[in-house]
């Protein structure tokens, strides 16, 4: 398979998304930004403090902590499900006709369970690794690369 003209790309992680559309030939793809989304998401312990919950044991007059919640991920998860809000917005309006979503790991995981009706028959790949830090150029080489294989 190849990066096909008129394509789509969406490479991102919990902080950025970088939105692309393949202006070029499937042999000579050439990604045009057409939008970038940032998020400031400081580290969980510069967000605030918000003491783990308690229970109460089912056998006596115990309470038992549970797992203090991570401000930073569910920052990135909201951040993701976002955009692929906005995504699934572009797919109803018919905006583009494939898109190949590419994330790490973590992230490729919620965006899997953000994806929508609209959205799911026009992915052709997903490919998890991050490629939001590279350039433009970089990206589309790393993209053809990955439908080829």
């Amino acid at each position: 398979m190849k990066l096909a003209a008129d394509m789509w790309v969406a490479t991102l992680d919990g902080a950025k998304a970088i939105i692309m559309v393949n202006i070029g030939t499937a042999f000579e793809p050439r990604l045009k930004v057409l939008k970038t989304v940032h998020q400031e998401n400081p580290p969980t312990h510069e967000q605030g403090r918000d003491r783990p919950g308690r229970m109460n044991d089912t056998s006596g007059p115990h309470k038992s902590s549970m797992e203090a919640p991570d401000l930073h991920q569910r920052a990135e998860d909201a951040f993701i499900a976002d955009v692929m809000l906005q995504l699934e917005r572009e797919a109803e309006q018919g905006a583009f006709e494939k898109i190949v979503l590419v994330a790490p790991p973590v992230a490729l995981g919620t965006v899997r369970k953000e994806i929508g009706a609209h959205l799911r028959p026009r992915i052709v790949k997903e490919i998890s690794a991050d490629y939001v830090k590279m350039p433009t150029p970089d990206i589309a080489h790393a993209v053809q690369k990955a439908l080829e294989a």
